[in-house]
């Protein structure tokens, strides 16, 4: 019989399966089988046979079909856009380095520190991992959505597409925000000012960097209110928030919301939480408990500040 693991892999030196098998194909299988659940916030369900990750896991962590993480492994697809190896990047928790060998091997430009970085540590990734229990979410320095966990998701649904600026924060509060996130988040004087502000921070330190400058124009040209703030030069600067979500599924939160920063990076990182013993922790955990269930079918969120 052939020797193959229900992932599909098979023993490690078993060399049947890499036929043909490229280098970025053998390191991103080596990556996977280093990487333990438990690291990715996965159960370890002690019936594993192959170390690490299965692929429907890494698949599921990048946002990628398995059929891809299989084709790349194996050598049957060699060009990968930098946007999956961006996700790909996470969901390994791979170093700056190992990062930046992964678009080598993929034979992509390295991101220079030129232009605005997706990148998310693995010390801080580490950290989100552990935060189960609070929504969060985390932006580049262009307000683009990078990462979010499970229970944001199930709070505000799953996001749009990454095509276009379908998952930029600062289009959210100018222009159009994603179908099922509250209408009002984000979209309060003060908070848009300082979108104004990290924007205009960001085009200084990332001159060339084109997604920025295209964000940029496409802002001024859709939204007199952002151009009036552009032109104005509004400095701002964000501020902790109270925001009211009303869930179909458990009524009405009353969140915190706060803008973290993780030294060393242009991330930012925004975090929903509730006074402990409030009702709202309450609705929280159980949001917690069914969140898989909700994202099944499609359901209405609105918000108003507190």
């Amino acid at each position: 019989m052939d020797p193959q693991y229900h992932d599909g892999t098979r023993p490690i030196g078993d060399t049947r399966e890499m036929t043909g098998t490229t280098d970025l194909g053998r390191a991103l299988h080596a990556w996977r089988d280093r990487t333990k659940p438990a690291e990715v916030g996965l159960p370890n369900d002690g019936g594993r046979r192959a170390p690490g990750l299965r692929r429907e896991e890494l698949a599921q962590l990048a946002g990628l079909s398995v059929d891809y993480i299989v084709r790349l492994e194996q050598g049957r697809s060699t060009n990968p856009s930098p946007h999956v190896l961006s996700a790909l990047s996470r969901a390994l928790r791979l170093t700056t380095a190992e990062r930046e060998h992964l678009f080598v091997l993929a034979g992509q430009a390295v991101p220079s520190a030129g232009q605005v970085s997706d990148h998310v540590p693995a010390g801080v990734q580490r950290l989100l991992d552990r935060l189960t229990g609070t929504p969060l979410s985390v932006y580049d320095a262009a307000w683009n959505l990078i990462t979010w966990n499970p229970l944001w998701a199930a709070l505000f649904g799953d996001p749009p597409p990454s095509r276009g600026f379908g998952r930029n924060a600062v289009w959210w509060s100018f222009v159009t925000p994603p179908a099922g996130y509250p209408q009002a988040v984000s979209r309060k004087t003060g908070h848009r000012a300082a979108f104004v502000s990290d924007l205009r921070a960001a085009s200084a330190r990332y001159p060339k960097d084109a997604g920025l400058a295209a964000l940029t124009d496409e802002l001024r040209t859709r939204s007199s209110d952002f151009a009036a703030l552009w032109d104005s030069g509004v400095v701002g600067v964000h501020e902790s928030l109270t925001k009211t979500v009303r869930h179909a599924s458990v009524a009405e939160l009353t969140l915190d919301c706060d803008i973290l920063a993780a030294l060393g990076t242009d991330l930012r990182i925004m975090a929903f939480s509730a006074a402990e013993g409030s009702e709202t922790a309450e609705r929280l955990r159980l949001l917690d408990v069914i969140g898989v269930q909700v994202s099944a079918y499609k359901r209405t969120c609105t918000a108003s500040y507190g």
